[in-house]
């Protein structure tokens, strides 16, 4: 068994008032959208990150800027894909996700976000867990400049 840990956090872009913000692969029409050259969800950039952390392999930096800059990827579940190829006979067995913001608000959208990482993970719904906070305004994060997420992956 393996225990990997990531995290990721963005700023919102306030001028950019196309691009949509999209956590765990789920749209969110009521916020700006967040700051990065990719689709910047943060949800998925940090699990991609704890998978990296229990692989050695890190996806987020050269293999993403190829993705993204040179190919012109900006869909992070295409990092996610790439990360969970370097599991080889490891499996996940549970995700464990904390997201600090002050918006949007997450919880209404909890089971939608968990249904949409069990399918990209194949893992069952009931093996994510997921939890938000504002952090009670302590931090950026809190004080609604951007987002910031926290996962835990286990693997057997």
């Amino acid at each position: 068994m393996k225990v990997g840990i990531g995290q990721d956090s963005h700023r919102f872009n306030f001028a950019d008032k196309h691009k949509k913000l999209i956590l765990g692969g789920i749209v969110f029409d009521d916020s700006p959208a967040l700051d990065g050259n990719s689709d910047a969800d943060v949800i998925l950039h940090s699990i991609t990150n704890a998978i990296s952390s229990v692989t050695c392999v890190n996806i987020l930096g050269d293999v993403s800027d190829e993705l993204c800059l040179n190919q012109g990827i900006t869909d992070s579940s295409v990092y996610l894909k790439e990360a969970l190829k370097h599991l080889d006979d490891l499996r996940i067995v549970h995700l464990s996700i904390s997201i600090e913001c002050a918006k949007p608000k997450i919880s209404p959208r909890i089971d939608e976000i968990r249904k949409n990482l069990s399918v990209l993970l194949s893992i069952p719904e009931n093996c994510i867990g997921i939890t938000a906070t504002t952090g009670e305004g302590l931090t950026q994060f809190g004080q609604g400049l951007g987002i910031q997420v926290f996962s835990v992956i286990t693997v057997i």
